[in-house]
């Protein structure tokens, strides 16, 4: 502990017949598993029709976030004309006026979480 480092038993710096079996068999382990990871980027360069499961779920999750955004646009749209028809005694039409709105501007944050439209929040 004096030297600085303890190299062996004896201080030694020669390297032993079991340090030359375990140095022999971590360069094999190295090589097995370069092998191993080899082969598997091999198979993940794949067409996608056999893709893995995390790339599976994460389209399936953006096409739920997607499909909930249209969802919920249309909906706030034919709740606030149905209240504005309660409200105004205008039957039909502050209903059918803000549905169509409510599905505009679902459509378009629909593209703006697609990355087609430009985000023009930050102005």
């Amino acid at each position: 502990m004096a030297g600085g480092t303890d190299d062996g038993v004896n201080g030694s710096r020669d390297k032993s017949p079991d340090e030359a079996a375990l140095s022999a068999r971590l360069g094999s382990l190295d090589q097995r598993l370069s092998e191993i990871r080899d082969s598997r980027k091999i198979r993940t360069d794949q067409p996608e029709g056999s893709g893995n499961g995390a790339a599976r779920t994460s389209a399936m999750a953006r096409g739920f976030r997607l499909s909930s955004e249209l969802i919920a646009g249309v909906v706030v749209g034919a709740v606030i004309g149905w209240g504005i028809d309660r409200l105004l005694s205008t039957s039909p039409w502050g209903l059918i006026v803000f549905f169509l709105l409510g599905f505009a501007a679902g459509v378009v944050n629909v593209m703006r979480s697609a990355g087609v439209a430009p985000d023009r929040t930050g102005r």
